[in-house]
């Protein structure tokens, strides 16, 4: 249990590393300001949270010997990913947000950052 809490953590800190670039050069680049909806503890949370939830998975497929059901879990956690962006691109933005149509461009990406993280870094995971 432990190496999969570390396994989720340092996935979900890569895939926050990438989030917060991410938001930082598309928010400069842009010139816009969504600060207001979505900030760096945002992003953190969600990816460390995210990466942990994918580890615990795996965890529990390895402790109940199902470990040929990964790759039905990386197609769920792939869907689930997809489903996850229906919510910001259906939000509804204050008036006093300036270009609310760049807000799905700066959030749908980041919504694959933690299974990218994560499926990037399970090769390294595998132990003897």
């Amino acid at each position: 249990m432990k190496k999969a809490f570390l396994h989720g953590i340092l996935a979900g800190v890569l895939a926050s590393a990438a989030g917060i670039i991410y938001f930082n050069i598309y928010q400069n680049t842009q010139g816009t300001e969504f600060n207001k909806i979505v900030n760096v503890r945002s992003i953190s949370g969600v990816s460390i949270i995210a990466c942990m939830l994918i580890a615990l998975s795996y965890w529990l497929l390895e402790r109940f010997k199902k470990e040929k059901w990964k790759g039905i879990l990386n197609v769920l956690i792939a869907l689930l990913s997809f489903a996850s962006i229906i919510s910001p691109i259906s939000m509804s933005l204050p008036f006093d947000i300036k270009n609310p149509e760049l807000f799905p461009g700066l959030v749908v990406p980041m919504h694959f950052f933690p299974a990218l993280a994560f499926f990037t870094l399970v090769p390294f995971f595998k132990g003897k």
